[in-house]
């Protein structure tokens, strides 16, 4: 639960008044300024992981630096955005994170808050996402181009970046130059696409499928 500015949200959240302060030694109930926003929590929430800063918060160990606000609650200078997730973690085992927090940044404030068993699980998620990604069937993307036989060596070595040669078909002679006829090809060009949101447009066009299969009788 967490109050932003004075205001009250959740269930278990309960404003004092100005002059109230909180005796933390003697309450279960702990009550925390993150950033400017309140959150409200039993002592033995926070004590789930006796490595971590929220455990050492509760015990009031002496070398921990931990100043408190007009109302008693601790101050702790870090994203509240992301300290709830991290509270809720600790109330029920699992982490649950809004679609405009990351779990790098997740990461981030359990690294800070000591809080092993986040850490490792956090770590696991992110390894699993970075694996899916890496195994994304790669994607590309193509072009048949038109030109003639004397236009043809320069035209695959000035290739942009990136774009593979794939396929030559002969399409015939187009005109006569001289006494020579002069051949024109269609070039299929092919480049991969990486971890972007592929559209029907990186499919081969259904002209390239054709060429391609044109190309391989040939």
């Amino acid at each position: 639960m967490a109050e932003s500015h004075g205001d009250i949200s959740g269930q278990d959240c309960r404003r004092p008044s100005p002059v109230q302060t909180f005796d933390h030694r003697s309450s279960k109930w702990v009550r925390l300024n993150v950033g400017g926003t309140y959150f409200l929590t039993t002592r033995q929430t926070l004590c789930r992981d006796p490595k971590s800063f929220l455990f050492r918060l509760c015990q009031a160990e002496p070398d921990l630096d931990s100043d408190k606000d007009e109302s008693g609650a601790y101050l702790i200078d870090r994203d509240p955005m992301y300290f709830g997730p991290v509270l809720n973690y600790l109330r029920h085992g699992k982490l649950v994170l809004n679609k405009n927090l990351s779990e790098e940044g997740a990461l981030e404030e359990a690294e800070f808050y000591n809080i092993t068993s986040l850490i490792k699980l956090i770590k696991e998620k992110i390894s699993e996402r970075e694996s899916k990604t890496t195994h994304t069937p790669v994607k590309h993307v193509y072009r048949v181009l038109q030109c003639q036989e004397e236009e043809l060596t320069q035209m695959v070595s000035t290739m942009s970046d990136g774009w593979k040669f794939e396929q030559l078909v002969s399409i015939g002679s187009s005109y006569n130059y001289g006494n020579e006829d002069q051949a024109e090809f269609l070039c299929v060009v092919s480049k991969e696409l990486h971890n972007q949101s592929y559209s029907s447009s990186t499919q081969p066009s259904e002209k390239a499928k054709i060429l391609q299969e044109r190309g391989s009788r040939i």
